[in-house]
């Protein structure tokens, strides 16, 4: 029998309120620490993380970064690499990334078409922000 899965399913909170409960209880749970949470305190956990997760995705929307660093450093979160790995992703070495981001040195061509590519950046996005 094959599995179902909806990407876009509605989330079950239906208010900002409830929204707010759930994670007054989240963090009530998470006071307590882990050696003391219950098997039943993490499976409530694991359950209203998923649900706070989902409103979260359709309600809940962080602003856009307005520069290009603030971008770069935005695809590292939703990747999950530090920069290193960012660099290697990208193809380029470590102590470039490195001193791009902390503004020691100037993104040159190769680097901006490197996360056109690779990033998925608008190109407007990089030719305004570079």
């Amino acid at each position: 029998m094959m599995k179902k899965t909806i990407k876009s399913r509605k989330p079950k909170i239906a208010s900002a309120a409830e929204y707010e409960r759930i994670m007054a209880r989240i963090d009530l749970l998470m006071k307590k620490g882990s050696a003391a949470l219950t098997e039943g305190d993490v499976d409530e956990l694991q359950v209203l993380v998923k649900i706070a997760e989902d409103y979260e995705d359709h309600y809940i929307s962080l602003p856009r970064p307005d520069t290009l660093l603030g971008m770069i450093e935005l695809k590292m979160f939703h990747k999950k690499m530090n920069q290193k790995e960012m660099a290697e992703f990208l193809g380029i070495s470590p102590s470039k990334f490195s001193q791009i981001l902390n503004q020691k040195r100037e993104p040159d061509v190769e680097f901006l078409k490197v996360i056109y590519h690779k990033l998925h950046l608008d190109p407007k996005f990089i030719l305004d922000h570079a």
